[in-house]
């Protein structure tokens, strides 16, 4: 599907920049992000939209990964109300109080040493999983963590924008006359 144009696309590729902004700033809060993919427009795919994504999302500075990463609550502290955060954090749903009390004193631990949420392309991914991960990385150093949280944030923002153009832009393409 990603070889050629699909409503959702067309769609994104034809919002006023009023419209798009917002929507991006829903997939990334980092405001450089979303203006560079913004300024990329138009996409002939879907792929070259997510190149353009992964390519903003290597030239962020510091200060924009950390304005990206306080868009993501701390895993195991879904958004309440928020379905993308729901969905994105299903693998704690269902996860023991033990396993939750756990994630909740990694959480702070992370936090405190790097200064910002434990950040991890958490779709798919079980509470086991998400624990293990912040255990292996709590150890990092500064540098090395941020570019793991550039890595998770690439893939994070890779099925947010598959599922903008997907889904919600599709939905909301007026239909075509064939």
């Amino acid at each position: 599907m990603t070889s050629s144009s699909t409503p959702g696309l067309t769609r994104f590729n034809t919002l006023a920049d009023g419209e798009a902004t917002p929507a991006l700033h829903e997939v990334c809060a980092s405001a450089a992000w979303g203006e560079t993919v913004l300024a990329g427009r138009p996409y002939a795919t879907e792929e070259a939209l997510l190149s353009a994504s992964d390519a903003a999302m290597a030239e962020l500075t510091a200060e924009d990964l950390a304005e990206a990463m306080a868009g993501h609550p701390p895993i195991g502290r879904p958004i309440p109300d928020d379905p993308t955060s729901a969905r994105e954090q299903r693998g704690m749903a269902g996860a023991s109080e033990e396993l939750r009390t756990e994630m909740l004193e990694l959480n702070l631990a992370y936090q405190e040493r790097f200064g910002h949420v434990f950040l991890i392309c958490a779709t798919g991914a079980t509470g086991e999983q998400m624990r293990d991960a912040v255990k292996s990385r709590i150890g990092n150093s500064p540098e090395q963590e941020r570019e793991i949280v550039r890595t998770e944030l690439g893939k994070i923002n890779r099925i947010r924008l598959t599922r903008l153009v997907r889904e919600i832009l599709a939905e909301e393409a007026p239909a075509q006359d064939s």
